[in-house]
């Protein structure tokens, strides 16, 4: 709807707009989502547009960025101005952008696409091969001097690698400073130990430490530079094309993204971004969405530029992965093991393509170093299938006369004493006969890792245990037609489904059994050492704990963990419901197969022509080798097929480990040696 009063509501839009921009480009605090703010300016451009009268010099929608923060640091004006990007939320805003451009120039387009990199956009300037300059975006035509601290990081050059006529005097160098989320994760991780506020995300992480005034902490925060766009540049050799630049900036020694692609068409623009939205949580740094270039300098010159962006880019923006809502409640949940992990009940949001109504705190002390309470403004971030986690709280939209959530010391789900132990971070029900455990182990014994029965999800074992139809997994096998049929909203399509899911969960692995089980410390790679250095659940059940620990790759935690287990009698009384039923206890066969890889860890990426996913790590682990899900020093060898990880190569690359293609992966398995 129209406002009533255009012209009071274009001036509130310029008003949030400018506060966001400054909480977003100088203080590194946003209070709102980047789609909040894109909405914002959106609302502002149409109601220009509709009224041309109410636009100002002055307006954001004219303007670049914020100003800089001279009070920190000396400004710097551009050799060029830093300009911003129009966007697109759609393939439709994109074909429109083309048309736009069908004004200005004719012939045939080529596209270069870039990942938009989530970071912090850097000018870097070079001088007769020499690291001479580094500033921020700023309002685009002045920005901060932050040349000290971009020195620090090691992807940025000292001295540029062109030589003789191909070495420019000047070249100046547009990018993003970022940093890779396993940094971000380790920064947090050592943020949290020492009881301090977690970064929001890597970008707000990256801003922050770049904006150091000491350059030894900003050297010790891991940050990394992707080159996207060369500024200015004097002398050197005659370029086209922004591929070619981007060429000139590979041979300069600077680092340029390798998924960056040239294609001719806006078709194949959009498969590019849609494959990157599919595949955007492979990488280790965070994208928000595809920046769009014409590649033709000469035609780019044509299409010229608006006061505030290039006519010959756009950014194609990916759905916002977070968002801002109200938290309505903390509360506490209660897993198998006990745990008691705090939660998050929200206002309805939606994020990431879904709607969100619960997000997880962790546990105590995040929710003390977040300080999120009842009733504030939360950032909510939901990240492919992870579970959506409340980030922090919006500080100016905190209601007045909040108080920090106490964490409570009853279980709610049965009123034991919740304990916290000493040196540990979470807290647990003391009562292993809480009727929220035992519906959690129940749940995990039916889950796609354990026994894999689709169809008996947290809410049917709810529905099971207030019926008094399961107490422990081992009754799972005991449910009938009549039993089911009876409940609400099961039919007999689903009842038949469910009881065939049961019946084919009894021959699953012996190691997806240990799983299923809940043995503490016992995950998939433990369970599978367990199954096959032993053969079989009743071997397992009966050895020492000494005999348990002296297999290779069980160790003392794991084995004293399986021995206390099965040492209990309710355990043991569980086994004999599954024995009775015809749950598979019996481990795999002794390999047959030479063990070429025998204490090797290969990693798979990508997609092969002969092995399916799974196929490739089974054909791995039967030759002695493990295949774990990361790269490592440990590695040995990563395989790589069809559209590989690329966070995965990168890593490899930095770690000089040998990649395979098919054909290396077949002669390793056969010989030990690609």
């Amino acid at each position: 709807m129209a406002p009533s009063d255009p012209a009071g509501r274009a001036e509130e839009l310029r008003q949030q707009i400018e506060y966001h921009n400054v909480r977003y480009h100088q203080l590194d605090d946003p209070e709102i989502s980047d789609a909040e703010y894109d909405a914002l300016v959106r609302e502002l451009r149409a109601l220009e547009e509709r009224h041309p009268e109410l636009v100002t010099p002055d307006s954001p929608t004219q303007k670049v960025g914020a100003p800089p923060d001279t009070s920190t640091f000396a400004p710097v004006r551009h050799r060029q101005p830093m300009m911003s990007l129009d966007n697109a939320f759609s393939f439709d805003e994109l074909l429109a952008w083309g048309k736009r451009m069908e004004r200005y120039i004719s012939g045939a387009v080529d596209f270069v696409c870039e990942l938009k990199i989530d970071g912090v956009a850097m000018s870097v300037v070079y001088e007769n091969g020499l690291y001479t300059r580094a500033a921020t975006r700023g309002d685009g035509v002045v920005g901060e001097d932050v040349t000290a601290n971009v020195a620090t990081i090691e992807a940025v050059p000292e001295r540029l690698e062109l030589m003789g006529d191909r070495l420019p005097s000047v070249l100046e160098v547009r990018g993003e400073v970022y940093m890779p989320i396993s940094a971000f994760e380790e920064l947090n991780e050592k943020q949290g130990e020492a009881g301090l506020r977690l970064f929001a995300n890597p970008r707000n992480a990256a801003a922050g430490s770049l904006r150091q005034k000491d350059p030894k902490i900003t050297a010790s925060r891991d940050l990394s530079f992707f080159g996207y766009q060369v500024g200015d540049i004097v002398g050197g050799p005659q370029v086209r094309r922004h591929s070619d630049t981007l060429d000139l900036l590979r041979d300069a020694g600077l680092p340029v993204n390798p998924e960056i692609r040239t294609v001719a068409s806006l078709e194949e623009v959009d498969a590019f971004c849609r494959h990157w939205l599919d595949h955007r949580h492979d990488l280790d740094y965070e994208i928000d969405g595809v920046v769009v270039k014409v590649d033709d300098l000469a035609q780019r010159a044509e299409l010229g530029a608006t006061s505030k962006a290039p006519r010959w880019a756009i950014a194609y923006k990916f759905p916002p992965e977070e968002a801002t809502t109200v938290l309505k409640d903390i509360m506490v949940s209660i897993g198998r093991t006990g745990k008691a992990t705090p939660f998050a009940m929200l206002e309805p949001v939606r994020v990431s393509g879904s709607t969100v109504q619960l997000a997880t705190l962790h546990n105590e002390d995040q929710v003390r170093i977040k300080d999120v309470r009842p009733g504030d403004t939360v950032t909510v971030r939901k990240a492919g299938d992870v579970i959506p986690e409340v980030v922090g709280p919006v500080l100016s939209k905190r209601p007045a006369g909040t108080k920090p959530w106490v964490f409570p010391d009853t279980c709610p789900v049965c009123g034991s004493p919740l304990v916290r132990l000493e040196g540990e971070s979470d807290t647990f029900c003391t009562n292993v006969d809480c009727p929220g455990q035992r519906q959690q182990r129940i749940a995990h014994f039916a889950s796609r890792g354990a026994m894999d029965i689709e169809g008996l999800g947290e809410q049917t074992v709810r529905v099971l245990a207030e019926k008094a139809l399961v107490d422990d997994v081992g009754d799972i096998y005991s449910l009938t037609y009549d039993d089911l049929i009876a409940l609400e909203g099961f039919a007999d399509v689903s009842v038949r489904n469910l009881l065939a899911a049961i019946d084919a969960s009894k021959d699953r692995p012996l190691a997806n059994l240990l799983v299923g089980l809940g043995i503490r410390h016992v995950g998939g790679r433990g369970a599978e050492v367990l199954a096959s250095a032993f053969g079989s659940l009743d071997a397992i059940m009966e050895a020492s704990e000494e005999d348990l620990a002296a297999a290779e790759g069980v160790g003392p935690v794991i084995a004293r963990s399986v021995h206390e287990f099965f040492a209990l009698d309710r355990n043991r009384a569980v086994v004999n419901k599954l024995r009775a039923a015809g749950v598979n206890f019996r481990g795999p066969d002794a390999p047959d197969l030479p063990q070429t890889l025998a204490g090797k860890a290969v990693v798979v990426t990508g997609t092969l022509d002969g092995f399916s996913r799974d196929g490739a790590v089974d054909a791995i682990k039967a030759r002695g080798g493990t295949s774990p899900g990361s790269v490592s020093k440990k590695t040995a060898y990563v395989v790589a097929g069809r559209e590989p990880g690329a966070a995965k190569l990168t890593k490899a690359t930095e770690l000089e480990v040998p990649v395979l293609d098919e054909a290396g992966f077949r002669r390793l398995l056969e010989t030990g040696t690609p």
